[in-house]
C-alpha cells in the first residue's frame, strides 16, 4: 500500500472517531491501538504504558501547569482590570480609540498567560461592556477581540510552544525568543488595522474619545507597573539566561500570588478556582500528549512517516513549495481543530518531512503556531469565534465576518514570515551567540 493511501485511510478513521464526539486524545489512542494491532505483534498494553509515561513525565512539561496557573490567578483577580485602566488613557487618543485596548490588552496578557482562551476571556470581560457602552460597532469590537485573543499562542510564554518543543525536542527557551518579534509584529498590524478604521471609515472618524492629558497618563502608569513588572521578570529571566522556562514559571506564579495578595483580591475562593482551572486545562493537554505519543509510536511501526518523507523527497518540492503545501493543510485542519490539536495530530508525520527539507525547526515552530492562531478564527468552527459568540450573543456568521479582516492580516503575517525567516530566527541566534 502506498504511503498516501495508508495516510488517507488512517485520517479517515480518525475523522470518523472524532465525529462521534470522542475527545481528541482518546481518538488518537484508539487509532494508535488499531495501527499497532494491524502492523505489529508487540503487546499493545505495555507499549502504550511505556510510551505514554515516558512522554508525559518529561521535565520540560513541568512549566506547563505553572504557566497555566499564573494565567488563572490573573484571570480571577483585579490585576487584569488594572491593566485596562492603565492602558485606556495611553491609547484612547489614537484613531480607533479604545479598540486599541483590545489589542494592547491581549498582547500584554498573552505575555503572562500563555493561553489564548484565558487571554480572550479576561480582556473581553473587561473591554466589551465598556466599548459597547461607548457606542463602538459590535463588528469591530468582536473582530478585534477574536483576532487579538489568538496572540496567547505566539507571544511567550506560550503553552503551544512548550508542547511543540517537547514533541520535536527543541529548546523551549529558543522558541520563546523566536516568538517575540513575530508576535509583536502581528500585534502591530492589528493596531494598524484599528488606526485604518479610525481614519478611513465614517464610523471611525465619528468615534473620538475625550483626549487624555499628561497628568492622566502619568496617573495611569502605576496601574500598569504590576503587570508590566511581572512580564519583564518572567520573560526577561528566560531571555537573559537567568532562569530556565520552568524556573521562570515558578517566578511567575509567585509574582502573581504576591501581586494579587497585595492588591487584596486573593482569597480562598479565587485560589481554589484558579487551581481547579489549572487542573482541568493541564489534564486536557496531558491527554492530548499521551494520545500523540502513542500514535507516533504506532505510525512508526507502520513506516508511514518514513514512507511519506521519501515520497515528498521524490517529488523534489522546494522548501517554499513544501511550506505552502503545509500551510494549506493546516488552514484546512483549522476549520475543524484548534492549534494544539493540529500540532499533536500531525507532527509525527510532518516533522520528518520538515527536517528532510532542511527547514529550521525553531522557525517551523513559529510558523506552525502562527498558522494555529489562524485556526482559532477560521470559519466555521474556530474556537475563538465560539468564545466571542458566547460573549456577544451575536450569531456565529456575524462574528466570523467581523473576524475575517483579522484572519487575512494573519495570512499576510505568515507570508511575511516565509519571505523573511529572520523575523523569527534573529533574536534566538543573536542571544545564543552572545552566550
Amino acid at each position: 500500500m502506498d504511503p498516501l493511501t495508508m495516510g488517507l485511510i488512517f485520517l479517515a478513521i480518525l475523522v470518523l472517531v472524532l465525529a462521534t464526539g470522542v475527545w481528541v486524545g482518546v481518538a488518537l489512542l484508539i487509532v494508535g491501538t488499531l495501527a499497532m494491532s494491524l502492523f505489529t505483534s508487540r503487546p499493545i498494553g505495555p507499549a502504550m504504558a511505556t510510551t505514554v509515561w515516558s512522554h508525559i513525565s518529561l521535565w520540560g512539561l513541568a512549566s506547563l501547569p505553572l504557566f497555566i496557573w499564573m494565567g488563572e490567578i490573573l484571570f480571577r483577580t483585579r490585576l487584569s482590570r488594572s491593566l485596562f485602566d492603565g492602558l485606556s488613557p495611553l491609547l484612547r487618543n489614537w484613531p480607533g480609540g479604545l479598540l486599541h485596548v483590545n489589542v494592547a490588552g491581549c498582547t500584554a496578557f498573552s505575555a503572562i498567560s500563555g493561553s489564548s482562551a484565558a487571554t480572550l476571556l479576561t480582556v473581553g470581560k473587561i473591554t466589551m461592556p465598556e466599548l459597547k457602552k461607548r457606542g463602538y460597532p459590535d463588528a469591530m469590537v468582536a473582530g478585534t477581540l477574536a483576532g487579538a485573543g489568538t496572540l496567547g499562542l505566539l507571544i511567550p510564554p506560550s503553552i503551544t510552544m512548550i508542547i511543540y518543543g517537547i514533541m520535536v525536542q527543541e529548546s523551549i527557551a529558543r522558541l520563546f525568543m523566536a516568538g517575540l518579534i513575530p508576535g509583536l509584529m502581528l500585534a502591530g498590524l492589528f493596531l494598524l488595522y484599528n488606526v485604518g478604521w479610525g481614519v478611513l471609515t465614517p464610523a471611525g472618524r465619528a468615534m473620538r474619545e475625550n483626549p487624555s492629558d499628561w497628568r492622566e497618563k502619568l496617573h495611569a502608569l502605576p496601574k500598569l507597573l504590576p503587570v508590566v513588572g511581572l512580564i519583564v521578570a518572567v520573560v526577561g529571566s528566560i531571555y537573559t539566561g537567568i532562569a530556565a522556562p520552568t524556573e521562570a514559571a515558578v517566578l511567575g506564579v509567585a509574582g502573581a500570588l504576591l501581586l494579587s495578595a497585595l492588591q487584596g483580591s486573593l482569597n480562598m475562593q479565587s485560589l481554589r478556582e484558579s487551581l481547579m482551572g489549572t487542573v482541568r486545562t493541564t489534564a486536557m493537554i496531558t491527554l492530548l500528549l499521551a494520545g500523540s505519543a502513542f500514535i507516533t509510536l504506532a505510525m512508526g511501526f507502520t513506516g508511514l512517516p518514513r514512507d511519506l518523507a521519501e515520497w515528498v523527497v521524490d517529488m523534489e518540492l522546494s522548501r517554499t513549495a513544501l511550506i505552502l503545501s503545509l500551510m494549506m493543510l493546516y488552514m484546512l485542519l483549522g476549520c475543524f481543530l484548534d492549534g494544539i490539536s493540529m500540532i499533536v495530530l500531525t507532527i509525527a508525520v510532518v516533522e520528518p518531512l520538515v527536517r528532510a527539507a532542511g527547514i529550521d525547526m525553531i522557525w517551523f515552530g513559529i510558523f506552525i503556531v502562527l498558522v494555529g492562531e489562524m485556526a482559532l478564527i477560521t470559519p466555521p468552527i474556530g474556537f475563538n469565534l465560539f468564545l466571542v459568540q458566547n460573549m456577544t450573543g451575536r450569531s456565529l456568521g456575524f462574528v466570523s465576518r467581523a473576524a475575517a479582516p483579522l484572519f487575512f492580516i494573519m495570512f499576510a503575517s505568515v507570508i511575511i514570515l516565509i519571505a523573511v525567516p529572520e523575523i523569527a530566527l534573529w533574536l534566538p541566534e543573536t542571544l545564543t551567540a552572545r552566550d
